[in-house]
């Protein structure tokens, strides 16, 4: 494979060396690679790219949980209007949630993954997971599996369904229709928690791959007894165990868009997603204030996580990527990965937003580690110019 027939795309003067890197990385890649990166500077885009046999920049990927970073924007719009109120107990607005000892959890803690309500006993079915309100209704029963508040783990499939329901008591509204009248539309992104039947022809569907000997190595030592916290959080341990790696390939995941994982969406989206969330793009107003960004980018929770069994560190409902993966980008810098290799983010201090797509699922599930060569190329490009 050669450079010119696998990357397509522009890059803005100055930028040329991301472009250098990502054909480096196809170039080293098996033969069926496919992937897209964006990034914007300052509301700018100034890297667009993407490789593979059918793809163009308006391919639309699975984005597993760099969904969580679209619904905490909404949950960061609704603080900044003054609808939701981080330190208001959850039970404020969610009365049913108090069952089981859970009444004194406050919103704050919540959106930092410290609600200890990262499943159920029995798990959850299929279809249960692509509807939010199911899931929020099964956890409003649930005995948290540590107390609330005293520690924290990540909510990997059901942070978004906790989060949605918060906003759907507070607003008469689901999560999906905030998010696509605030943000989806206003800005005219490719990223939807929702997939219209229209855009169905534009989705990759994700290709599972075979670990390599190192990563089947890492898996092995996770623990995935049938109730360990990973296999509860991860949906592994009830009758019908959740596969990450094709969830997005259903339909009804895809058209009702779960606010944990379900979001469909391009390197542009998520990129286009962040650039408006921290500055000004296209004459629009930054849609977060400065007060706001800094509070949902601020760490609430880092240092052993629960259920990961690593060290993690979360904002509310964001990942603080610079200091769990990228220690070169600025504090505050706040986004959310994917477990099939997706990553986005946002640094406001050096004003780049980054997105990143691929279509193979990336083992041990997290963002992909090329994301470690493509995000220090953006970062160092955008600081020169």
């Amino acid at each position: 494979m050669t450079q010119e027939t696998t990357v397509q795309g522009t890059v803005a003067e100055g930028f040329e060396p991301v472009r250098e890197e990502f054909a480096a990385f196809v170039a080293g890649e098996r033969e069926d690679y496919e992937g897209q990166l964006c990034a914007y500077v300052r509301g700018r885009r100034v890297v667009d790219l993407w490789a593979g046999a059918g793809v163009t920049g308006d391919s639309l990927y699975a984005l597993f949980s760099a969904t969580k970073g679209a619904a905490h924007l909404v949950a960061a719009l609704l603080v900044q209007d003054g609808t939701l109120e981080p330190d208001r107990k959850v039970t404020y607005y969610w009365p049913e949630f108090a069952a089981e000892g859970k009444g004194a959890l406050t919103l704050r803690d919540l959106l930092a993954h410290r609600a200890g309500l990262v499943g159920t006993d029995t798990g959850f079915r299929a279809d249960e997971l692509a509807d939010d309100r199911v899931i929020a209704e099964r956890l409003a029963d649930q005995r948290p599996f540590w107390r609330p508040g005293t520690a924290f783990g990540y909510h990997a499939l059901v942070i978004g369904a906790l989060t949605g329901e918060v906003v759907r008591r507070a607003t008469g509204r689901t999560l999906q229709e905030v998010y696509e009248e605030r943000v989806r539309a206003l800005h005219g992104l490719d990223l939807h928690l929702g997939l219209p039947e229209a855009h169905e022809p534009r989705f990759r569907t994700v290709r599972p791959m075979l670990p390599t000997p190192a990563q089947q190595a890492q898996l092995d030592a996770v623990p995935t007894g049938p109730h360990t916290l990973a296999s509860i959080a991860f949906n592994r341990h009830g009758a019908e165990p959740t596969g990450l790696e094709s969830l997005p390939n259903e339909r009804l995941i895809r058209a009702r868009g779960p606010a944990s994982v379900g979001g469909i969406g391009s390197a542009r989206g998520l990129a286009g997603m962040y650039a408006a969330m921290i500055g000004e793009v296209d004459g629009r107003t930054p849609l977060l204030k400065g007060d706001t960004l800094a509070e949902f980018a601020q760490i609430h929770s880092t240092g052993y996580d629960l259920v990961t069994r690593a060290h993690t560190s979360f904002g509310l409902g964001f990942q603080a990527v610079a200091d769990t993966s990228y220690p070169f980008l600025g504090a505050g810098t706040l986004g959310h990965g994917g477990t099939g290799g997706v990553q986005a983010f946002a640094d406001p201090h050096a004003g780049i937003a980054y997105g990143y797509t691929r279509r193979r699922f990336a083992f041990p599930g997290a963002p992909a580690p090329e994301n470690d060569r493509f995000a220090a190329e953006v970062h160092r490009a955008a600081l020169a110019g």
